[in-house]
């Protein structure tokens, strides 16, 4: 059987690490086994879904490098949907229900004060036809439940295992809403048959849902796909991101700390494995490894400091040709007369994320205000001095620290950081010996004298 996945996101907010982690997951089992991936848009809750969200979602799955085999939108497939209500109220798997809001969450109350499940009581298998006409007339409109057969539900699971369920352990689903609109169980179980999904991935707090989605395929005549139903993602400190989803969409990430799209691919797609999570400069180890027989049942931890740590080491090891670009988009003058690969190669070990780059090119270039501290004056002084003539080159830092050290008796940190503040005006950076060089004698003289360069 050809692998085919979905991910199937509602363009009602912007994707976060979770969705990304089902959407890479997904992505990564269907090309270890060469599957089609695709990415289908939840629409049909009109009034929060926007054409902007779902363009935002294709830009974030783009950026990740994560593109679509196929892509469908449910809010063009009424037709379809229209088609699977009519063959289930035929085969008398829907019932309509006339309840309020009001009235089943007075019933969910009783049950919970006496002990019980709040379990839908089926009270609407009672109504007669003229009970419907009479609550028409009244002006009440019905809701469709899904009616679960009393038998046992089971699913081999790729991360969980074996699953149990029984129909009268859950209330039977609403399908579709007052207003005639299907529902999210009913709409994404037809498109799984129609899309031909073999294979579904989705969050724990699905497996419930995934109960009664088994007995709707089977009642339109399918054979559910196999399931896999990974561990919600929590903080470093154990708690739910529910209230960090804001600051952990990927908009955020990758705009704000700029992070590197295979530092986020690096994290996720070893989260809450038995494999290490280390730094992938690309995607394709990944997919040769790829195996649901390494996830854990545990909660897996996201830790932003470890995305940071990621994130560093791909940009240490990224060659010049594959930031060219990417700097000129941060506005600065690459090219021969300005940032070229030398100092690329010069600033790239001290760089958190690209953006960083942009300070040290204005350590380079200026202005600076130097920090020399009064007990440093004069032997700043002394190295201005001491300064060599140009041309500079690599070595003319040790030449220069050299002469200072055996006239001033000076060594380590005593004789390296006045000429480090001096220079850079901070106390960290990258090595002085080749970003002296791209400083330049000039603006190096003007520092050592106090002056702003």
């Amino acid at each position: 059987m050809t692998v085919a996945v979905r991910f199937a996101p509602s363009p009602t907010g912007l994707l976060h690490v979770g969705n990304v982690r089902t959407a890479l997951v997904t992505w990564l089992f269907a090309r270890r086994h060469g599957g089609t991936f695709l990415l289908r848009l939840d629409d049909t809750d009109t009034e929060r879904s926007t054409a902007d969200f779902a363009e935002a979602i294709e830009q974030d799955l783009s950026w990740l490098g994560l593109h679509w085999d196929r892509l469908a939108r449910q809010s063009e497939r009424a037709d379809r949907y229209d088609a699977g209500i009519a063959a289930l109220k035929a085969a008398g798997r829907l019932y309509p229900c006339y309840e309020t809001p009001e009235e089943l969450s007075l019933k969910r109350k009783v049950l919970l004060q006496q002990g019980k499940p709040p379990l839908y009581d089926r009270a609407a298998l009672a109504l007669t036809d003229a009970d419907g006409t009479r609550l028409a007339a009244e002006g009440r409109r019905p809701h469709w439940r899904f009616l679960l057969e009393a038998e046992e539900i089971a699913w081999d699971d790729r991360v969980r295992g074996a699953v149990r369920f029984h129909g009268t352990d859950q209330s039977d689903p609403v399908v579709i809403r007052e207003d005639g609109r299907p529902l999210y169980h009913l709409c994404s179980v037809i498109d799984d048959i129609d899309f031909g999904i073999t294979d579904v991935v989705r969050g724990e707090d699905h497996v419930a849902n995934t109960a009664a989605h088994v007995q709707m395929f089977e009642a339109l005549g399918a054979k559910p796909p196999r399931f896999a139903h990974l561990p919600l993602i929590a903080d470093r400190e154990g708690k739910g991101l529910s209230k960090r989803l804001g600051s952990l969409s990927l908009r955020a990430l990758r705009e704000e700390p700029g992070i590197e799209p295979m530092a986020l691919i690096s994290l996720l797609a070893r989260l809450g494995t038995a494999d290490p999570i280390e730094p992938f400069g690309e995607i394709t180890p990944l997919i040769a490894g790829f195996d649901f027989g390494r996830f854990a049942r545990g909660t897996p931890k996201f830790d932003t400091a470890e995305l940071a740590r990621l994130n560093a080491r791909i940009l240490h090891a990224l060659p010049f040709d594959a930031v060219r670009d990417r700097l000129c988009d941060l506005g600065l003058p690459v090219g021969p007369d300005g940032l070229d690969e030398t100092f690329w190669l010069t600033v790239r070990p001290n760089l958190e994320r690209l953006a960083d780059i942009a300070d040290w090119w204005r350590v380079a270039t200026g202005p600076v205000t130097p920090v020399i501290a009064p007990e440093n004056a004069d032997y700043v002084a002394q190295a201005l001095d001491r300064l060599p003539d140009a041309p500079w080159d690599r070595d003319t830092w040790s030449v220069w620290t050299g002469g200072l050290k055996q006239a001033t008796g000076r060594k380590g940190k005593a004789l390296f950081m006045p000429l480090r503040q001096a220079l850079t005006g901070v106390g960290r950076g990258p090595e002085l010996a080749p970003l002296l060089p791209l400083i330049g004698r000039d603006r190096a003289a003007a520092r050592l004298a106090g002056q702003t360069a």
